[in-house]
């Protein structure tokens, strides 16, 4: 019997004595057979949370499309086990193993995580460790794997600078092919110590959009902001520049579409139909992520639905993109997508949508194949307020969409807001209330009876590469004082409210905001236990705070305002849009 059979024999025996099974067999309809021996490059793609949240994720399923389909190249899957899992692996010494072949995860080459949410930093020393790995770059000589990180998260990688060799900034659909032949080129140079791990990160940092954290360094100011950046070796770049694909028509999309045996997260064919966002919100740190604004025809759109409906057989079709209301043909694409998808009864979704008049026929539109509920997100209930934030939020074609949606039948609407606004007051608290209640009223008017509203309230985070990067953050007293005071104002059953937890907001700001020192504090509360951090069953902020007085390191100096001559620590990368750019929104 081989060590394979050995290992999947092991568990299946475990998999008798855990909750959901079915996350860890893999086997899913559509995944693609690669020999792994015979791969020239083995590729472990990894997701720090659990299976149904991973599977979820469309950028996961792009690399994982893109690097199957390279002939000398094998991808395999890798999610954070579930406590009762980790728990038994570790009581039984079984290392982590991947989900097509089970192989152990320190028998690849490359290791690439997406990063996607800031308190999902824990989980990604958990799959290291699991997998029995140095949690450390320092450790990792070359008898390990490369670790790479990529996602929205690594618009500041400082903090896990640490725990990765490697970083992607921006879209890796070309990068990481570029990264493949590139280590392909030196491995077993690499591998039998031939060269040495700083000499191939230096070879790596030549593709554009790389970044080795190793290969610069930090001085600091007594006052503890930054004093200089710079790169230890001459021909490193002074600036990271991000990528990003020029023509989505022409880019990767996973027509094979992986079909779980369990609910994900969004249990639905996901349908990218932009990247960027044509508005300017000062808040908003997914501009500069998927900077600049891209459209795919609807052409491909309505091909690639056909494509993906066929090979997975979903019910539910959703639209992708920052704002999918803007795309300039979104009318004729629901009417073909309705069309090609009435009989089968498949639902046709978007996310939150603008407020234009033209919003209310695309509801009737979607009325027709499935009523949903319609999300929007006004961010603030005054104008004046929205001013602040350059929310372009049209009150007028607000109330009129709503009356054609409700004429639709639509009964339920979701509102997304945030406190922590420069210059916010309680007035500007009580116009949330108002405007939810409005909300609701208006579709009484239609004598249709009030429609049930979802109020869904998050704290602004002043994120890196926004126009609101200088500004300090809300505290904590603060935030738990507009919580109580919008829970005292609610008084209808009409009215559901959602407040994202406040602990979990500052951890999120501080994280974001911080530079390479937090990798100490990261780690001191990952050694503490902190897991699962994104999830309230498992989130303990007191393990932070115990973290960074271990560390000796103030928390509240990462949410404080900062100076515009101030050198921030992501200001090394180049997200196209400048500060100077920046400077003048704010």
């Amino acid at each position: 019997m081989t060590q394979i059979e050995l290992r999947f024999n092991m568990l299946e025996d475990i998999l008798a004595q855990i909750q959901k099974p079915a996350r860890y067999i893999g086997q899913e309809w559509n995944v693609p057979k690669k020999d792994f021996s015979n791969s020239a490059v083995k590729f472990a793609l990894c997701f720090p949370d659990l299976y149904e949240v991973g599977m979820s994720n469309l950028g996961l399923r792009i690399l994982y499309g893109i690097l199957n389909n390279m002939p000398d190249a094998a991808c395999e899957r890798f999610f954070v086990p579930a406590g009762d899992l980790q728990e038994l692996l570790r009581q039984k010494s079984i290392g982590l193993s991947s989900l097509e072949t089970g192989r152990p995860l320190n028998e690849f080459d490359l290791i690439g995580f997406s990063l996607g949410h800031e308190l999902d930093y824990t989980n990604v020393l958990s799959v290291l460790e699991l997998g029995a790995l140095p949690l450390e770059s320092c450790l990792r000589g070359h008898k390990h794997p490369l670790v790479i990180a990529g996602g929205p998260c690594v618009l500041n990688p400082e903090p896990m600078h640490e725990f990765f060799d490697l970083f992607v900034i921006g879209e890796a659909e070309e990068a990481i092919v570029e990264i493949i032949d590139t280590y392909k080129k030196f491995r077993e140079r690499f591998r039998s110590a031939q060269m040495t791990k700083e000499e191939l990160l230096v070879e790596l940092s030549g593709i554009e959009g790389v970044y080795a954290p190793s290969l610069y360094e930090v001085t600091y100011n007594e006052n503890g902001t930054i004093k200089e950046f710079s790169p230890k070796f001459a021909g490193l770049p002074l600036k990271i520049k991000k990528r990003f694909i020029r023509d989505l028509d022409t880019s990767y999309f996973p027509r094979e579409w992986l079909t779980p045996y369990i609910q994900t997260v969004h249990d639905r064919i996901t349908l990218e139909i932009m990247r960027g966002c044509p508005n300017r919100c000062r808040f908003c740190q997914a501009r500069s992520q998927y900077f600049p604004y891209r459209l795919r025809s609807g052409d491909n759109i309505l091909q690639l639905a056909c494509d993906t409906f066929k090979l997975s057989g979903y019910e539910e079709i959703a639209l992708g993109g920052l704002s999918v209301s803007d795309h300039p043909d979104i009318e004729e694409l629901l009417k073909g997508l309705i069309g090609l998808f009435k009989a089968q009864g498949v639902a046709i979704s978007l996310p939150s949508i603008k407020p234009k008049t033209i919003v209310g026929s695309l509801s009737s539109l979607i009325a027709t194949v499935k009523k949903t509920g319609l999300t929007f997100a006004p961010e603030a209930a005054t104008e004046r307020l929205r001013s602040v934030l350059n929310k372009n939020f049209d009150l007028a074609d607000f109330l009129e969409t709503l009356r054609q949606a409700y004429r639709s039948g639509y009964q339920r609407i979701k509102l997304y807001f945030m406190i922590g606004l420069p210059s916010e007051e309680d007035e500007d608290l009580d116009a949330m209330i108002d405007f939810a209640r409005q909300v609701s009223d208006l579709r009484r008017q239609e004598r249709l009876g009030p429609a049930q509203v979802n109020i869904s309230i998050n704290t602004l985070i002043p994120k890196p590469h926004t126009p609101f990067q200088w500004l300090k953050m809300q505290d904590l007293e603060s935030i738990k004082r507009k919580h109580a005071y919008i829970k005292s104002k609610i008084k209808s059953s009409r009215l559901e409210l959602n407040l994202h937890n406040p602990y979990m907001s500052i951890l999120e700001g501080l994280l974001c905001r911080g530079d390479r020192r937090l990798s100490r504090v990261i780690l001191a509360a990952f050694r503490k236990g902190a897991r699962f951090d994104s999830w309230m069953e498992h989130f303990r902020f007191d393990i932070w705070m115990d973290a960074f007085s271990e560390c000796g390191i103030d928390p509240d100096f990462y949410l404080r305002e900062r100076s515009r001559e101030e050198i921030l620590p992501w200001d090394f990368l180049d997200t196209g849009i400048t500060k100077d750019t920046l400077l003048s929104d704010s």
